[in-house]
């Protein structure tokens, strides 16, 4: 191993392979599976920010609804307390990838993205919730020429559309935000981002649920879906729950409703959290205003500042098992954390000798247009929200109320969205998806390299609603 790699190495031999969200004594213990049958109004399947915030919003709305929420594991344990704490106002996975697929809607998509990250916030407040929610912004930086370009493209197009909070930095400015000498510029949306702990969110909708009447089973994993008379059944490992009606949160994990699942594949994030910086380390990176940032590759980092001073770098790489797959064995994996930790010097060499204390991974509900769908079945029974693609840790509760609007069917500002009435291209089956997913993997890291230009695979796929920035 190469001297560098010894020491990005060394970087790494401390990091416990777990979440660091999850690592924490405030994680409350888990309630007790269901045994036998239950009987409710509404079923919630799926402990994550999309069950939780679909239990509460359900019980805001009519407080005298007999609500239930089953989870197969503990509330928050996979993607909602393992991500970054990025919590964002858009909906459409940001405003370009929105722009291309609904430009008639968007300027209703981004009202309600900033309302909902409003009520996101008050919901913490009224709740009591304690998760470091910092309504700081985040900076998208570029790190090479043609980066710059694009931002300045980006903030032309976004104020002449009439968006605000947007501000352009030159490479002076960024680097007085946040001292990188990989930095050429940046993009700061202040307000349309928080940041925050992620797993004490989940933990604080739990509490809030219960606060309210939610009965929430955990180690509860819902197996099948059926009608039952004039509702739907549920089986569990140890019973049964009958509801009149359904709401699924499942995301990643294979849908309840058949023929969801090809609409979304499993890809594999991966995250680095450093040990706390010192004064002197802190000074030498400023960062005093806290935002998030990510930078502006296609294969890209994002990274931000806890409340206790550390820093989480994550992203890059983006990993596809074959076939589909979700499992455990996914969670880690050396090579990236590797390359992470490289990646993580070459951003702030200012901070060589500072330690990871934690390394994880997990996997993201990826769909073709990179934002969320939805829909109904059993007869408007059931209904499903997937495909966040990443940047679901706001856009879930948005998502929740979608489900709960199609549960009524009646219509409202939501159902009206084309983005709520289309879906995305459903995946191929293996080995095309396998192929067509590495391929474009392989184009995407092409592009970076050669100044952004995309190639005939990329553009054909832009033509098809199918470009993607990792």
């Amino acid at each position: 191993m190469a001297p560098a790699a010894m020491t990005f190495a060394s970087s790494l031999s401390d990091a416990q392979p777990v979440s660091y969200w999850l690592d924490d004594p405030a994680k409350p213990g888990a309630l007790p599976a269901l045994t036998g049958d239950e009987h409710c109004d509404l079923l919630v399947v799926g402990g994550g920010y999309s069950g939780l915030w679909t239990a509460l919003l359900a019980k805001e709305r009519d407080p005298g609804r007999n609500v239930v929420l089953i989870e197969g594991r503990e509330v928050g344990w996979a993607a909602s307390g393992r991500n970054g704490g990025f919590c964002a106002a858009s909906l459409t996975h940001g405003l370009g990838n929105g722009l291309a697929r609904w430009p008639g809607d968007m300027a209703k998509l981004e009202e309600l993205g900033g309302r909902n990250l409003d009520a996101i916030e008050a919901a913490v407040a009224t709740y009591s919730i304690d998760c470091d929610f910092e309504r700081t912004g985040e900076i998208d930086v570029a790190t090479e020429p043609h980066q710059v370009e694009e931002l300045r493209e980006m903030y032309e197009e976004a104020t002449g559309l009439g968006f605000t909070g947007l501000e352009l930095l030159d490479q002076d400015a960024v680097r007085a935000e946040v001292n990188s000498p990989t930095f050429l510029g940046g993009l700061w949306d202040r307000r349309g981002v928080a940041m925050l702990h992620p797993a004490k969110l989940a933990w604080g909708l739990k509490q809030a649920c219960l606060d309210l009447g939610v009965r929430i089973y955990e180690n509860t994993r819902g197996q099948q879906l059926a009608a039952s008379g004039t509702g739907m059944a549920v089986r569990t490992p140890y019973g049964r729950v009958f509801a009149r009606q359904v709401a699924l949160g499942t995301n990643v994990f294979p849908s309840l409703v058949k023929r969801v699942r090809a609409y979304t594949v499993p890809v594999y994030d991966y995250a680095l959290m450093t040990e706390p910086l010192s004064p002197e380390q802190l000074a030498a990176i400023g960062w005093k205003r806290r935002q998030g940032l990510g930078d502006s590759a296609n294969q890209f980092h994002y990274f931000r500042i806890t409340s206790d001073h550390r820093i989480l770098w994550g992203g890059y790489d983006a990993i596809y098992p074959y076939g589909g797959r979700v499992s455990a064995e996914m969670d880690h994996r050396p090579e990236t954390y590797l390359k992470l930790a490289d990646h993580f010097f070459r951003c702030f060499p200012q901070l060589e000798g500072l330690r990871f204390s934690h390394a994880w991974g997990g996997a993201i509900d990826t769909c073709s247009r990179f934002s969320a769908f939805f829909g109904t079945a059993h007869g408007g029974k059931v209904a499903y929200a997937a495909g966040y693609t990443g940047l679901g840790v706001g856009a879930t509760r948005f998502g929740a109320d979608v489900m709960l609007d199609l549960l009524s069917g009646q219509q409202t500002e939501r159902t009206e969205l084309e983005m709520v009435r289309s879906k995305p291209l459903p995946f191929p089956p293996e080995p095309v998806a396998w192929a067509g997913i590495g391929l474009t993997k392989w184009a995407l890291a092409r592009a970076d390299a050669n100044g952004g230009r995309r190639n005939v695979w990329l553009k054909a796929m832009d033509r098809l609603g199918l470009g993607f920035d990792s």
